[in-house]
């Protein structure tokens, strides 16, 4: 049964997009790399044990996306940190980090500040934002604890992503992620590409979800990319901009 496990995650893996520039480990460095794994905790890392998979656009150049494994640590239910991969085999790259908060410390935000915090409700009700490896059920309580919530994303390192080579290094400044708002928004193929990768079926996922619309309320950001993509665009029902809100009324 262990074996089988195994063998299905393997299956659902997602390997990098970029191979690090420099020289192969020499022995010296594996012998020192397995005494630390030996003898050192490694304590910060231990609490990163959620795995989440979804998309980033960069605020300043949308058409430029990505793949992001998450990995992590709810340290209370308002605040989260993540780190970020482009995939999740042992040689993926480290490429970014996350903070998640609820929408209670959001609103604790100077206006100034808030420019820099996407909103999550696209990602979870359109289907996109997923949680691989537990039960449908887990991953659903867990979506349902970050409905109305933010992320402040830096990418820190291009990776590579779809149509665009990767880069050796880290280069140049810190690239601002956001999130997807509405349909058509992602590049053709790169939610698909994800879903056949990793045997996840976003749809689905989106039915089931489909009665968290209920809790969803306007967020900030909904509309910041609204505009910019090279495609037609549509609401997803339940995500609304707090701006348009206030027009509404």
């Amino acid at each position: 049964m262990l074996g089988s496990a195994k063998e299905a995650f393997a299956q659902e893996s997602s390997g990098p997009h970029a191979n690090p520039g420099g020289e192969a480990k020499t022995p010296k460095t594996k012998i020192l790399e397995a005494g630390a794994k030996l003898l050192q905790s490694g304590s910060p890392l231990k609490p990163f044990g959620i795995y989440l998979v979804g998309f980033h656009p960069m605020k300043d150049s949308p058409e430029d996306q990505m793949e992001a494994h998450h990995y992590c640590h709810q340290v209370n239910e308002d605040f989260a940190q993540c780190t970020l991969f482009d995939g999740n085999t042992e040689d993926a790259n480290l490429n970014g980090i996350e903070f998640i908060i609820s929408a209670k410390l959001f609103n604790t935000l100077p206006e100034e500040e808030k420019k820099y915090w996407h909103p999550h409700n696209g990602e979870i009700l359109s289907g996109q934002l997923v949680a691989p490896n537990i039960p449908d059920i887990a991953e659903k309580e867990l979506m349902k604890g970050k409905m109305n919530s933010y992320g402040k994303t830096w990418h820190v390192w291009n990776t590579g992503y779809e149509g665009k080579l990767g880069d050796a290094l880290p280069l140049g400044q810190p690239m601002l992620g956001w999130s997807f708002n509405h349909e058509g928004e992602a590049v053709p193929g790169l939610v698909e590409k994800r879903d056949k990768n990793m045997k996840i079926d976003s749809e689905e996922k989106r039915r089931q979800r489909a009665d968290l619309k209920q809790l969803a309320k306007p967020q900030s950001g909904v509309d910041d990319l609204k505009g910019r993509f090279a495609r037609p665009t549509k609401d997803i029902p339940g995500v609304i901009d707090t701006k348009a809100q206030e027009k509404i009324q």
